[in-house]
């Protein structure tokens, strides 16, 4: 990667965007449910479990992942006795499970900065049936969502952030806002693209098209919003 584009996913906040996260179970978690959910919800929990497992091996187990995993299944579980708001109670499981066998990962910055930000994203949740019946809540509810989730985040792990970067980016929350969305699509167009690519490469060849077009909009929007004047304020 080059560096001026490394700098640029830091001043606009956008570099969790490019490493392995939480988010990739949450879709993960997604996409393995609703393709499974006709088998039964108890067959659709165990095998989304059992990819998850597969997912952390084989991608490596760095303590957001490890986080990640450990809490996606206690959800899977609270789903499955009809528990629906274990989430807080699913982090701190997860990382006291971790801190169990690790202690000295509370040092570990991926750990705390992925951590911090689910506990954010989790304490500020909003329940949806409350305002289901609101119209213009439900049309813009994609938006306000991710930029709820976004902010939360962000909140959260700020004071990591300035002790450890010395940095705060002020076009986080739009470049978030504009990109947060491309995430899942580039996903499972990766990994069409590289399934298809193994049967027989010129099939890899027509997802990856769909890939290289947002990843276009996706690196675009970044070196924008980094030209801009001010967009990370360092101290």
């Amino acid at each position: 990667m080059p560096k001026y584009f490394y700098n640029a996913l830091i001043d606009t906040g956008t570099l969790h965007m490019i490493a392995l996260s939480g988010m990739n179970i949450s879709i993960l978690i997604n996409l393995a449910g609703k393709a499974t959910l006709f088998m039964g919800k108890k067959i659709s929990i165990i095998i989304t479990i059992f990819l998850i497992t597969i997912f952390t091996l084989f991608v490596g187990a760095s303590p957001s992942i490890v986080r990640a995993a450990i809490m996606g299944s206690f959800s899977l579980v609270a789903v499955y006795f009809g528990r629906l708001d274990w989430s807080l109670l699913s982090l701190f499981l997860a990382g006291g499970l971790m801190l169990l066998f690790r202690p000295f990962l509370v040092y570990d910055l991926s750990f705390q900065l992925s951590f911090l930000a689910t506990l954010g994203i989790t304490l500020f949740s909003i329940n949806t049936k409350k305002v289901a019946s609101r119209l213009l809540y439900r049309l813009l509810f994609p938006v306000l969502e991710n930029l709820r989730m976004t902010l939360a985040a962000q909140i959260f792990t700020l004071p990591i952030i300035l002790y450890k970067f010395h940095r705060i980016s002020l076009v986080s929350p739009l470049a978030n806002l504009l990109l947060e969305w491309v995430i899942q699509p580039v996903m499972v167009l990766g990994f069409i693209t590289v399934i298809l690519g193994k049967i027989w490469l010129p099939l890899g060849i027509i997802p990856s098209w769909f890939a290289w077009l947002l990843l276009s909009y996706m690196i675009f929007i970044i070196e924008i919003l980094a030209k801009i004047p001010g967009a990370s304020i360092k101290f």
